[in-house]
């Protein structure tokens, strides 16, 4: 079995005295499509973030092409750059620019290809993605569904051989996100590409998804295919009743269910402590900000 593409080793990541990420084992193998998937907060985007090298871990390690990210100087994880791409939650493209300038700005900066075999490839990205037609427009002539598919075509521009997504659905109708999912299906299929999809849209999930993670505040609770998870999604009150407290919460978070342990865990949460906060054993608690003024005796 050939070894994986991205590797994280008991990844730890903390903000100051905030945990993020506390020991996340993952393997990703070539060619496959991992969805990371979790509540808000639970430290996805964190976790890809720190597969591009943006997050240097607090401990463990981040490997990929077989290379600890943490170790390479700024010209080899520059290099190891222009082998992935990364579709932003946002499109993040340039306002000031055409979809074609912005698809072809990562080839100007980083190749030293012909503007001719530029402009080639540029018509190849968006024929890929749909938008051929609509290459001299700008972002703010394209809806939010063409900007998602113009991020997508500026990620292919140099060919990567992994794609990373932070959230390609979010703030998408359904049909549009639908499109969206299956245009990732598509050139998963024709490029070959490793993608790495952080999502917490459980209809596109089960659909691109070859293998799936699931997080909670910062831990892994379960790996396994699409067809494991969607068997654990299907089972009824009676089966569930028998399930550990990690895939009593994994099924509940899948399915969408008002009850189950995610909400528990948020009613036994006491009120004054989420609005105080518990201070340490003989701390007094004290205003964050002492008044300057003393209220008026009687007043």
């Amino acid at each position: 079995m050939a070894d994986p593409i991205i590797k994280t080793t008991e990844l730890v990541k903390k903000f100051g005295t905030q945990t993020v990420l506390s020991g996340v084992n993952l393997e990703v193998e070539q060619g496959e499509t991992m969805v990371v998937m979790g509540g808000s907060g639970c430290g996805k985007s964190t976790i890809l973030r720190m597969m591009v090298g943006s997050f240097p871990p607090t401990s463990g390690k981040v490997e990929i092409f077989g290379n600890d990210v943490n170790e390479m100087d700024e010209d080899a994880l520059n290099e190891t750059r222009k082998k992935f791409g990364i579709l932003f939650q946002s499109g993040a493209l340039f306002n000031s620019m055409t979809i074609a300038d912005n698809v072809s700005l990562p080839l100007h900066e980083h190749t030293d290809l012909d503007s001719t075999i530029i402009d080639i490839q540029v018509k190849i990205k968006l024929e890929l993605v749909g938008l051929r037609e609509h290459a001299n427009k700008y972002p703010s002539q394209i809806s939010g569904g063409m900007k998602k598919r113009a991020g997508l075509a500026r990620a292919l521009a140099l060919d990567p051989k992994i794609l990373f997504y932070d959230e390609p659905s979010a703030g998408l109708d359904p049909v549009t996100s639908a499109e969206i999912d299956q245009l990732m299906l598509d050139l998963t299929k024709k490029l070959g590409v490793t993608s790495v999809v952080v999502t917490h849209e459980m209809d596109s999930a089960f659909t691109i998804a070859d293998r799936m993670c699931m997080l909670d505040k910062g831990r892994v609770l379960r790996v396994g295919t699409r067809e494991e998870f969607d068997q654990l999604r299907q089972k009824g009150e009676e089966e569930a009743a028998s399930l550990s407290e990690d895939d009593r919460l994994i099924r509940q978070f899948l399915r969408g269910d008002a009850n189950g342990p995610l909400t528990q865990r948020k009613i036994e949460t006491s009120y004054e402590e989420d609005l105080l906060g518990e201070p340490p054993s003989g701390v007094v608690k004290t205003p964050a900000i002492e008044p300057t003024r003393k209220r008026a005796s009687g007043a």
